[in-house]
């Protein structure tokens, strides 16, 4: 599949001009404000996505990321499946199922960000998945395809940096045909209030800095560290799935709370 057109979204309006109040780490903004400054964010990181990461995570985020695909359960034969990977740009999630699916296979790859699309498009070509995978800016909140069209949906440590997320909840469920799989892998909270001050402690203190030494930037891991905070615990995420439409919507807490692994079916 050929690349797609890597017009951004924010270059005209970003939907309703709503004043709406929301947040932007721990600071209140408007909806529209937040969008742009999200997007500011992962401009800035694009191309050391995976090393962002990795700071974030200790590593953990690639061994979360196989437990996602192992969810996702990509069809191994030559059966037609398509899943639509949304706000992964640099193309980890996309490479990780092909590389575990059949001849059948093919992603989309949605990301609001162009800088990030052409880290994944790159990656692309060096992994030789160029015709296995397109490449196409979007919002997660309006998607740009057809109602019904995918057979899996996923979006990896990316639905907090959404701006309304359950406007992207009925989105994804209006993207998937019936008895489309849905999977979410999100940073989330801790399951004791012991190692939750544990973990604050450390990523408040030493992520910003070590993001700055090797970045030469501090903001952006600054606020990707407030906007764990501010998403919402594993309980309430599912009834926000829930009321999106999904049905048999579970989770599963990972390293001890520090990412939860979400899933549903559009039934």
């Amino acid at each position: 599949m050929t690349p797609a057109d890597t017009h951004s979204p924010l270059d005209g309006e970003t939907g309703d001009a709503s004043d709406a109040t929301t947040f932007f780490g721990f600071k209140p903004v408007s909806e529209a404000e937040k969008t742009r400054l999200v997007y500011s964010v992962f401009e800035k990181v694009a191309d050391r996505y995976d090393l962002m990461n990795d700071l974030m995570t200790g590593g953990l985020h690639r061994a979360w990321k196989q437990k996602m695909i192992d969810l996702l359960a990509p069809p191994r034969s030559d059966r037609p499946w398509h899943l639509v990977d949304v706000a992964g740009g640099t193309g980890d999630i996309a490479f990780r199922a092909l590389d575990r699916a059949g001849a059948g296979a093919q992603v989309s790859v949605c990301d609001i960000n162009p800088h990030m699309l052409e880290v994944g498009q790159s990656r692309a070509v060096s992994q030789n998945y160029t015709d296995k995978t397109e490449f196409i800016c979007g919002d997660a909140e309006t998607l740009p395809f057809p109602d019904r069209h995918f057979d899996a949906y996923s979006i990896a440590l990316g639905i907090r940096n959404v701006t309304r997320i359950d406007v992207a909840l009925k989105d994804a469920y209006r993207v998937l045909k019936p008895g489309g799989r849905f999977v979410v892998l999100e940073m989330s909270h801790m399951i004791t209030p012991e190692l939750q001050r544990v973990y604050d402690f450390l990523s408040f203190n030493m992520i910003p800095p070590i993001g700055k030494m090797v970045t030469g930037d501090a903001s952006p891991y600054q606020y990707l560290i407030e906007s764990v905070r501010q998403f919402p615990r594993p309980e309430k995420f599912k009834t926000m799935i829930e009321a999106a439409g999904f049905e048999r919507v579970q989770y599963q807490s990972l390293s001890g709370g520090i990412v939860a692994l979400h899933s549903g079916w559009r039934i």
